[in-house]
């Protein structure tokens, strides 16, 4: 939205704020440590850049907030939101940050207006330019947002799929959770690995933490035990609960070919006979 702000409007804008700059920031401050939405030395350093920035882009673009010095504080707004959202900002206090601002700013405006009508007017070219970007806060908040989570799930599926290596020549992959496309890609690709890495000649894939299995779920593990026979191993499937195994029945799956086991160490101790391994207790 190109807004033009009239000369008058711009001088007292500026005339007020701009030099007024260090009252508007520690009244800024003071607001955002009322309402929780600050965290010390970083939150300071980017509200002085911010304030120099918006008060510099009004009084050298004549009011045009597509000019390029508005787009210098679009620029910052974006990264500082992100930032927040980074930090742990929720979205009420990232909102707050430029809440705040205008707040500081009107008070600054209730002091130096010569009459009510050019507060008035003052206070509503303000409030339409900090709105604006309010809605460009919360827009690079939920990018910023986005990005934590993205990088939380990646970090939480490679901690809840990883493969062990149990016996020589026998790999374990345990399965916590529900498996959908991208997670099976996770699995398939960590278990071929391992596979590589430690030789193995048999897979034990591992589903007592998986708490239903449907058709796509039971289609994904069928692509995991292809491809494990691709690289030539053998893949056991454990941890078939008895409501899984009704499951499995009634929607038809065909698990044929397939070994599958109750329970963990019953696989084990089938991958132990395919090896021709005996487990002996000790007199």
């Amino acid at each position: 939205m190109n807004i033009q702000i009239s000369q008058q409007m711009q001088n007292n804008l500026l005339g007020s704020l701009k030099e007024h700059q260090n009252k508007l920031l520690t009244t800024w401050s003071q607001l955002l440590q009322a309402n929780g939405s600050t965290d010390g030395a970083t939150e300071e350093e980017e509200s002085k850049e911010f304030a120099a920035l918006f008060l510099d882009a009004l009084q050298h673009s004549n009011g045009n907030t597509e000019s390029h010095e508005f787009e210098k504080v679009h620029d910052l707004l974006i990264g500082i939101s992100s930032s927040r959202g980074r930090r742990g900002f929720s979205p009420r206090e990232n909102a707050q940050y430029l809440i705040a601002f205008k707040e500081a700013a009107s008070k600054i405006l209730s002091e130096t207006a010569s009459d009510s009508t050019e507060l008035y007017n003052a206070n509503l070219q303000l409030s339409t330019l900090l709105d604006n970007m309010t809605i460009l806060t919360f827009e690079s908040y939920m990018k910023g947002r986005e990005d934590v989570i993205s990088r939380q799930i990646d970090e939480i599926s490679e901690i809840s799929t990883p493969v062990i290596r149990v016996w020589d020549g026998v790999v374990a992959l345990p399965i916590i959770g529900t498996l959908d496309s991208s997670r099976t890609q996770v699995v398939m690709e960590n278990l071929l690995q391992q596979i590589v890495d430690t030789g193995s000649s048999i897979a034990i894939l591992d589903i007592s933490g998986v708490p239903a299995v449907d058709s796509l779920v039971a289609q994904h593990l069928i692509k995991t035990v292809s491809a494990t026979r691709l690289m030539g191993a053998e893949c056991i499937i454990s941890g078939i609960r008895p409501e899984i195994a009704q499951t499995v029945v009634h929607l038809g799956i065909d698990l044929t070919g397939i070994i599958t086991k109750a329970s963990l160490a019953s696989a084990l101790q089938t991958a132990f006979e395919m090896l021709q391994l005996t487990v002996v207790k000790r007199k």
